[in-house]
């Protein structure tokens, strides 16, 4: 895209004066942000609190139903910005956990790409915005299993791995999901049917010896190090985070997608409903949508970004897998559909007996 070099030093001048004034407004308040751990660079914490004159604290949830129930404890009037995954967004609208943006506050909505603008599980991105998206696949060590196949197999067939201790995510959707998969239903499975049988294979997998608990995405890889499970299911953006941070505890920890249906998702940005500062929630919204923004944030938790700006200025690592999927993978990954009434009474329902037997 090009853009006309006339009155652009006099724009710029306009463009930075408005800003100055919009953050002006805000000197002196609070921002609570209530996210994923490792998601944020402290950086851009920084920059945002410096920019606007104001204080930013953060708070941190491991799972979207861990996120939920704080909302439905009071986290609802407690929070500004929450991250759910895409798959939330419809529970919290309809249980009136979140409120409309205002997206005459958003100059830099235009940022995102077209496969983030006018989401099914959102509709003209009336309540949330793309913050990064990713894959969830398999995690296994090497060493413990040896080289084993791009299968879900590796979690649910004890033929496959009957000694080496493994864990399973408390999300609902996602072992489910898995199990589905396993099963030849499809990740992105909805049939009561197809959830009943994952259910009674994620009720088996729970009574086998080697079953080490349900373990959450970021979670597991610390304890993939430690050596307390062998394999698992974690983010691919957590993946390549911690094996950067550690390249040596990583070196024969594999990740991978497997052949038989994975999940791709997006975390967006959402306003609670009854939140203390609104309008400055909106104000970092569109700071992360900016490109330079949009590009340290990813270029730091290794996750893809949505912002289309914001490409240009990704590191090398991120344009390749595991970040970037093959076209073969992209084929089979799906996102997780979000479940409204009956249907997700049902899927609730089918998980508390998974939880407590």
């Amino acid at each position: 895209m090009t853009h006309r070099r006339i009155g652009v030093t006099a724009m710029a001048v306009a463009l930075a004066a408005g800003a100055g004034q919009a953050a002006a407004q805000f000197e002196g308040e609070t921002l609570s942000l209530f996210n994923w751990s490792q998601y944020m660079d402290p950086a851009i914490i920084e920059g945002f609190e410096d920019e606007y004159g104001v204080e930013v604290v953060e708070n941190y949830f491991n799972s979207n139903g861990e996120m939920f129930a704080k909302l439905q404890a009071g986290g609802v009037s407690q929070y500004d910005i929450i991250v759910p995954s895409n798959y939330y967004v419809p529970r919290l609208v309809e249980s009136g956990l979140v409120q409309p943006l205002d997206h005459d506050r958003l100059p830099n909505l235009d940022h995102l790409m077209d496969t983030f603008i006018d989401p099914d599980f959102d509709p003209g991105n009336e309540y949330s915005v793309a913050y990064q998206w990713g894959t969830t696949g398999l995690v296994y060590d090497r060493d413990e299993l040896g080289d084993m196949p791009a299968s879900w197999s590796v979690l649910f067939d004890p033929a496959v791995n009957p000694e080496a201790p493994f864990a399973l995510p408390e999300d609902a959707q996602v072992t489910l999901g898995a199990a589905c998969a396993w099963l030849g239903h499809g990740y992105d499975c909805t049939g009561r049917e197809a959830l009943e049988e994952a259910a009674r294979l994620v009720l088996e997998t729970k009574q086998r010896d080697n079953f080490a608990g349900f373990i959450q995405g970021t979670p597991v890889l610390q304890q993939l190090v430690r050596g307390s499970v062998a394999a698992g299911m974690t983010f691919n953006g957590d993946y390549l985070f911690y094996k950067s941070e550690d390249p040596e505890g990583f070196e024969n920890i594999e990740y991978v997608i497997p052949e038989e249906g994975a999940e791709i998702w997006v975390d967006n940005m959402m306003i609670p409903a009854e939140a203390p500062n609104p309008e400055l929630a909106h104000a970092f919204i569109d700071y992360i949508l900016r490109a330079d923004v949009g590009a340290q944030l990813s270029n730091w938790n290794y996750y893809s970004s949505p912002n289309a700006a914001a490409l240009p200025m990704l590191d090398e690592v991120l344009q390749q897998p595991p970040i970037t999927p093959t076209d073969a993978e992209m084929e089979s990954l799906t996102f997780i559909p979000s479940l409204k009434g009956d249907n997700l009474q049902f899927l609730q329902q089918v998980w508390r007996e998974v939880e407590s037997r």
